[in-house]
């Protein structure tokens, strides 16, 4: 049955790389078929009884419900934040104080990567694009340099945090962390400040790479819309923490609560922003409900790759192959993810390898944090190796090509690769010298 539930994984995990716009079906497809396996073989897929067993446990167990939740209710805040245009005036503001378009550049670059913490990576690319634009078209300059800095530096800062994207969201289920525990967990530094330090030298990277843009420019004044969208936003976060202090015992506390925060945005966006039915419906629907599905997918044949043993052979197996060395293994881990995060979606790989992650610790006598953060950092961050590491590479590949300036493989590699090993090794050094 190891051989089976294997063979379906990896053909799963072939059909979402090659055919990308269908791996919703495949996902969901397999998780079908496991489900099936388990109720036809009981003790053989899923730990547990009886033939309605695997159902039960897939639905209420595997597929984590509270992860669900507060992706869908960040990605409303996100929407109304977006529609608000204050990202915008804060660009604007930003222009206006710079001394030079050079350090303009920078400083919009670093506030896509902090907007990037709570709003989808595609949705910030796509917020910042038209700023990006405007400023290179007063500045004569090449729009595409600066439309791979909002890419990259988007996918850089969505890991910081529990709600920036889906595979923080994910490590924090796995991991049993809360909104706080990616600041400091055990008394040590955690996942933000490593990312934090990829976003410096990211800054340092294209400050050089724009620093002959000397010229002062003018800012224009956008109108805010409202700041109700930026105080659900920090609302959000301030309400994440809350709720990781106070450590509530409700299962669902986090996810019910972003989610009433996210049907409360769309109630203000009915009633006083007079918005239709129809409007209010193409919101929701506009959504990213392909990565849901795939994720509720994902989430039940990882769950039968792990109770099958598989995933704790796979990690006995790196132990064997690194010799039990904490610092092999550790390079292991980073360069095998930021390699095949610069081709494949890291959402499945992250799902798959934090089980491995945290038994290759066991293996080798170290904190598992050392090897899930190292996951998290090289899968993320791996994703600006390659234009199609990430779904923000493609989508401003599209942008630079609509504005006559088309990126082949090779151009985005000059900026994309030094970023992505720069920025990798100053974050997972940190993290060597405080987990190891």
């Amino acid at each position: 049955m190891k051989f089976v539930v294997l063979t379906l994984a990896l053909l799963m995990y072939a059909l979402v790389i090659v055919f990308q716009s269908k791996k919703v079906f495949f996902a969901l497809g397999a998780a079908i078929i496991a489900i099936a396996l388990g109720t036809i073989f009981p003790q053989s897929v899923f730990d547990g009884g009886g033939k309605s067993y695997a159902i039960c446990h897939s639905l209420f167990e595997l597929i984590n419900w509270n992860v669900l939740m507060i992706y869908v209710g960040s990605m409303i805040i996100a929407a109304l934040f977006i529609y608000s245009k204050a990202p915008s005036r804060v660009a604007d503001e930003i222009i206006k104080v710079s001394p030079s378009a050079g350090i303009a550049i920078v400083l919009i670059l670093a506030m896509t990567g902090i907007i990037s913490i709570f709003v989808e990576n595609v949705a910030t690319v796509l917020v910042m694009a038209p700023i990006a634009l405007a400023l290179c078209k007063k500045l004569r300059l090449n729009p595409t340099n600066f439309m791979v800095g909002l890419a990259v530096m988007s996918n850089l800062e969505g890991t910081a945090t529990l709600v920036g994207d889906p595979p923080s969201m994910i490590f924090a289920s796995f991991a049993g962390y809360t909104f706080n525990d990616f600041f400091v967990h055990s008394q040590k530094l955690s996942i933000f400040f490593f990312i934090q330090t990829g976003l410096l030298v990211g800054c340092v990277f294209f400050y050089f790479i724009f620093r002959n843009a000397k010229e002062k420019i003018e800012a224009q004044e956008t109108k805010v819309v409202s700041l109700f969208p930026s105080a659900l936003l920090l609302l959000m976060i301030f309400g994440l923490a809350a709720i990781s202090f106070l450590k509530i015992e409700f299962a669902f506390a986090s996810g019910s609560f972003v989610l009433a925060l996210g049907i409360i945005g769309l109630a203000w966006h009915f009633f006083c922003q007079k918005k239709s039915a129809k409007e209010i419906w193409e919101l929701v629907k506009d959504l990213d409900w392909e990565t849901i599905f795939f994720l509720i997918g994902i989430f039940v044949v990882v769950g039968a790759l792990s109770e099958s043993g598989l995933l704790m052979d796979f990690a006995n197996f790196l132990a064997r192959i690194t010799d039990g060395s904490k610092v092999g293994a550790f390079v292991l881990v980073l360069l095998v993810s930021i390699i095949l995060s610069g081709f494949i979606d890291n959402v499945p790989y992250i799902i798959v390898m934090l089980p491995v992650a945290a038994d290759l610790a066991k293996s080798v006598g170290s904190a598992p944090e050392l090897y899930m953060f190292a996951l998290l950092i090289g899968s993320c961050l791996g994703g600006n190796l390659t234009p199609y590491g990430a779904s923000a590479n493609v989508v401003a590949m599209g942008i630079v090509k609509k504005e006559g300036q088309p990126m082949n493989f090779a151009s985005w590699l000059k900026l994309g690769a030094p970023f992505t090993l720069l920025t990798t090794a100053s974050a997972a050094l940190l993290l060597w010298l405080i987990w190891s």
